[in-house]
């Protein structure tokens, strides 16, 4: 051999790029399953044709339906372009005449009419900007990815047209054009012997029948052995978690509920990815659910400005002077009770009153002229006879001179709530 050294060709592999990737997908689609499916057998899918557990895949559906709206979108479409486990072609190919699938036509086209309406759905709505759009790009990503590094395992087998024509001679053919064999004409046989005194090896013996192809609900992961994501990710969460309270607790507002459960949701997520390549991190969906779950409350019911700080239990203030008389009375979870009717009269006050989750009650006296401001973010409001109910009501503003009209003590009053009742009264 010469002293040249010598290259060696890359293994070749159909996933070269990003165009083959996407072809070779569409081809070997996951298809959905008769067994193991729970609506129409997207997830399951999914889950069968890359060797992950479909639990994972129907918790990252849900996700990406509470943030941005995505999932119901994405499921609609896995349904309607993903052939069943028996069907020739998906539901939309049999609608344009590509061959059989199990999706009626009608049921085809209603689909497409929901597929259509809830992608523009999820795109418009303004309840989580951009997370439609968030959402779309991670389940792509993370379909691309799986594939990429899956896409040689479990693919599905081709299912053959039923309406396929046999060619052939004698009872198997499906044609006309079929011909008899040519009758065997008697000729010289140069050895003149009998066939019978003939020594013929014996005839091969007949091969078993092969094993029939594994379904889909015999691909099921086999159990591995414990992976470190989970227990990695949820010391990550509880980080995110403990280091986005105590950014509230010093002053930074950014980081109120929502943004510190979307955060820790989000670690969770990136675990829950991060698993499905690693083979571990099921755990991971316990803490998922419920911080869905907080997610969709938070999002959707407003928890304005909550905030962490002021401890929790109930507060029971009744200042008797202006000294004791505090400039904020805070708490994070409980119920406040402040008593000012114990005030001599003299310059006026001004206090504030902010609770994160619980009802807070003011008294002040009978002749006090109090300008109030009340607000909460979900709940009932009652300030000297107004009332407001609800969720996200306009806080009620005014001054109240008591029974005696204008020229008592002068009160100004500053009472928010996150979640709870607020009443301010006289006594």
């Amino acid at each position: 051999m010469s002293g040249a050294s010598e290259t060696r060709a890359p293994k070749p592999s159909p996933l070269n790029g990003f165009e083959e990737t996407v072809k070779d997908f569409w081809v070997s689609r996951p298809r959905r399953p008769h067994v193991g499916r729970k609506v129409a057998g997207v997830a399951a899918a999914i889950g069968y044709r890359y060797g992950i557990d479909p639990v994972v895949v129907r918790i990252a559906l849900v996700v990406a339906t509470i943030f941005g709206g995505f999932g119901v979108p994405f499921y609609l479409l896995g349904w309607l372009f993903l052939p069943g486990e028996s069907d020739e072609v998906s539901g939309f190919e049999s609608l344009i005449g590509r061959g059989r699938s199990s999706v009626s036509p009608a049921f085809a086209v209603v689909l497409s009419v929901l597929t259509v309406v809830s992608v523009g759905g999820s795109f418009s709505g303004s309840w989580f900007d951009g997370g439609a759009l968030i959402s779309f790009a991670l389940i792509s990503i993370a379909l691309y990815l799986l594939h990429r590094n899956r896409g040689q395992e479990n693919r599905p087998a081709p299912v053959v047209s039923r309406t396929q024509a046999f060619t052939g001679n004698g009872a198997f053919t499906m044609t006309d054009t079929a011909t008899a064999p040519a009758e065997a004409k008697p000729g010289w046989d140069p050895l003149a012997a009998d066939p019978a005194g003939w020594d013929l090896p014996d005839p091969p013996s007949t091969q078993p029948p092969p094993a029939p192809p594994m379904h889909h609900r015999d691909r099921r992961p086999e159990r591995r052995r414990n992976s470190k994501v989970g227990s990695a990710t949820f010391a990550l969460a509880v980080l995110t978690a403990g280091g986005g309270v105590l950014a509230n607790l010093n002053g930074a507002t950014w980081f109120s509920a929502q943004h510190i459960v979307g955060l820790v949701l989000g670690v969770v997520g990136i675990g829950l990815v991060t698993g499905a390549f690693a083979r571990g991190g099921r755990g991971l969906i316990g803490l998922a659910v419920p911080l869905a779950i907080a997610g969709m409350v938070l999002t959707t019911v407003p928890f304005e400005n909550f905030d962490f700080r002021g401890g929790a239990g109930d507060l029971h203030e009744t200042p008797h002077s202006v000294t004791d008389l505090k400039p904020l009375y805070q708490h994070a979870a409980g119920d406040i009770d402040l008593d000012l009717t114990a005030l001599p009269a003299g310059s006026p006050i001004t206090t504030n009153v902010i609770n994160g989750a619980g009802d807070t009650t003011v008294t002040v006296p009978d002749t006090a002229d109090v300008t109030y401001d009340c607000h909460t973010g979900a709940g009932n409001t009652q300030c000297f006879g107004h009332e407001a109910d609800g969720i996200s009501q306009d806080a009620l503003t005014g001054v109240d001179y008591g029974t005696d009209g204008p020229g008592g003590q002068q009160i100004t009053l500053h009472v928010k709530n996150s979640v709870g009742n607020v009443e301010v009264r006289r006594g």
